[in-house]
């Protein structure tokens, strides 16, 4: 056992070894332990939360050890360039992880907020406050740094969270979970209130997702056959953070460089995240100016173009690639509303900012969108119109992200119209109820 782990809550085993009767005792132990997080005070949740801060500082080597096996592990297995920069930890990383914690233990405790008070005609005084969801069950790949995310966010709020994190970084898990146990012991916290299930197998999991007993959620993120599997295999409500098919659209308005810039860095910046663009939309009274100077930019940093055929005509000479890795291609038909999660966008020239958001409409997953315009009513028609979680108006799509919100973090990006959409920080994280004082009334 790493140092810093914890052994698993409710007992069992943990990782590939796990059976679903460890699971289920799991569950059982997060309903138990609910309970007493529901009722937590705000002081005693963020002395937890900056401890576990604090650990991750002191831990570092620790944590970054599991991680460099888990990517040996990962390399020597294949994993492709995507999963392996998502599974790869830092002492940066690792330090925004913490910041991150530092953030949502300063944020106001959304359990017992008013949101709604009146007083009815019988006399009863009638209030709506924020209260937990209860347990909630987290499923994602090679992302260790949810783990911590998905702890702090759910137990500020009042929740108690089942983790279970892909086998391709069981190790790093199991060490960042460790801390937080610990921090939870130190706090008062009780240790049902994170249940680490990282690496259990698929049968595990689809075990897991029938205890609708004890889960209240079931959120799961990661790559498309996981999303879709937990919606089709779950008996407990879901909240999908689905694919991130994002697309900037440059208006016949906009100031182009800084067009180029916004749909460079919404590309390389991060290419293997949720928010990162997979499409430019170029307005065609722009293309002629536009489009060279955004395919030239692309090519410096390495972007492979998957481009229309106004797009290939427009391509300055020398660009064209020689296999589907380099350079500009063209584009196939489903290279529009695909989530290419690496260094390759599509490109596509439009006629208008109608035909820009129908074709949105058609390939999007409702996770993010900009425009780059000096139009304001071009970007007025376009947030009004275009109804994904998060709409942009001369800004990078990777600011659809809980942290760069002001959320502190976030547990994932909601593409379902729930009560939760786009990043789910801590009010996500919360149902609402009523609360009814009365002096004797009677029906």
């Amino acid at each position: 056992m790493l140092k810093g782990d914890a052994p698993a809550a409710g007992g069992g085993k943990t990782g590939p070894e796990m059976t679903s009767e460890d699971a289920a005792a799991m569950a059982h132990a997060a309903r138990v332990a609910s309970r007493v997080v529901a009722t937590l005070d705000t002081r005693t949740k963020n002395g937890v939360l900056t401890r576990l801060s604090r650990l991750l500082g002191e831990r570092a080597e620790d944590v970054l050890k599991a991680n460099r096996a888990d990517m040996r592990a990962a390399k020597a297995a294949g994993l492709g360039a995507a999963k392996l920069q998502r599974l790869e930890l830092t002492e940066a990383s690792l330090g925004q992880i913490a910041k991150g914690v530092r953030q949502v233990a300063a944020l106001p405790d959304p359990v017992g907020e008013v949101t709604r008070e009146s007083k009815a005609a019988s006399g009863l005084k009638i209030r709506k406050v924020r209260a937990p969801l209860g347990v909630i069950a987290m499923v994602y790949e090679a992302r260790p740094g949810v783990t911590v995310d998905a702890f702090a966010l759910c137990f500020k709020s009042g929740n108690a969270c089942l983790l279970r994190g892909g086998r391709e970084a069981e190790r790093s898990n199991a060490a960042l979970a460790g801390l937080a146990h610990e921090a939870l012991a130190s706090g008062g916290g009780p240790a049902g209130a994170l249940g680490n299930l990282s690496g259990s197998s698929r049968q595990v999991l689809e075990h897991l997702l029938t205890l609708d007993k004890d889960i209240d959620l079931v959120i799961p993120r990661g790559g498309r056959e996981l999303i879709e599997m937990v919606a089709r295999t779950s008996r407990i409500p879901t909240v999908q953070h689905y694919q991130g098919v994002c697309h900037v659209f440059v208006d016949q308005e906009a100031d182009l460089e800084m067009a180029v810039e916004i749909c460079a860095t919404a590309k390389s910046s991060a290419p293997a995240t949720c928010n990162a663009a997979e499409c430019v939309l170029v307005h065609k009274n722009v293309a002629d100016a536009f489009v060279p100077r955004m395919i030239e930019r692309f090519l410096r940093d390495g972007v492979v173009v998957k481009a229309s055929p106004l797009v290939l005509a427009l391509a300055p000479e020398g660009a064209a690639g020689r296999d589907d890795s380099t350079g500009v291609v063209p584009a196939e038909s489903d290279d529009f509303g695909r989530e290419f999660l690496d260094l390759v966008v599509a490109m596509r020239v439009v006629g208008s900012l109608d035909e820009a958001v129908d074709h949105i409409a058609r390939y999007g997953s409702c996770h993010t969108e900009a425009i780059v315009t000096g139009d304001r009513a071009a970007a007025e028609a376009f947030t009004s119109r275009v109804q994904s979680s998060c709409v942009l108006v001369n800004a990078s799509t990777r600011f659809n992200d809980g942290f760069q919100l002001g959320l502190g973090a976030e547990i994932g990006i909601s593409t379902s119209r729930v009560h939760a959409y786009g990043p789910m920080g801590l009010e996500e994280l919360t149902t609402q109820r009523y609360i009814v004082e009365g002096t004797g009334q009677t029906r």
